[in-house]
């Protein structure tokens, strides 16, 4: 499948919400405390009709631990997906990506996200940005 092939499902629902939310809270995923992805720097997705996921920036991820799947999945709000396994693991597939999202959801490029039934995601302590609103 290629990007060409994606269509977007916000042509026939505009109202759909996938809301980015940058976080400055120090967030880990680990397995067996083996320590995957550690930012303060991450995307909070909060996707109607879904639960939170935490997406990691890609240099937050220690991709040397994981290994790339052949397969791809298409969100009809965020795009194309691509995975990675945890070598040893007996699951099939632990973190994925979407490299070219749909525009609504561009910020949302390269980051990496977990599947929180395998993956321990911890949020920790955020730091002050200096802004006010």
């Amino acid at each position: 499948m290629n990007d060409e092939n994606v269509v977007s499902g916000y042509r026939d629902r505009p109202d759909y919400r996938v809301d980015l939310l940058a976080r400055t809270n120090t967030m880990t995923a680990a397995v067996d405390g083996t320590v995957l992805a550690t930012s303060d720097e991450t995307l909070l997705v909060d996707e109607q009709d879904h639960g939170l996921v935490v997406y990691f920036p890609p240099s937050a991820v220690n991709l040397s631990l994981l290994e790339p799947v052949d397969l791809h999945t298409v969100c009809p709000f965020k795009g194309q997906a691509s995975y990675w396994s945890l070598p040893g693991s007996d699951r099939p597939w632990i973190a994925w990506t979407y490299p070219r999202p749909h525009p609504p959801v561009a910020r949302l490029a390269g980051y990496i996200a977990f599947d929180q039934s395998a993956v321990q995601v911890t949020i920790g302590s955020g730091r002050y940005t200096g802004v006010r609103a």
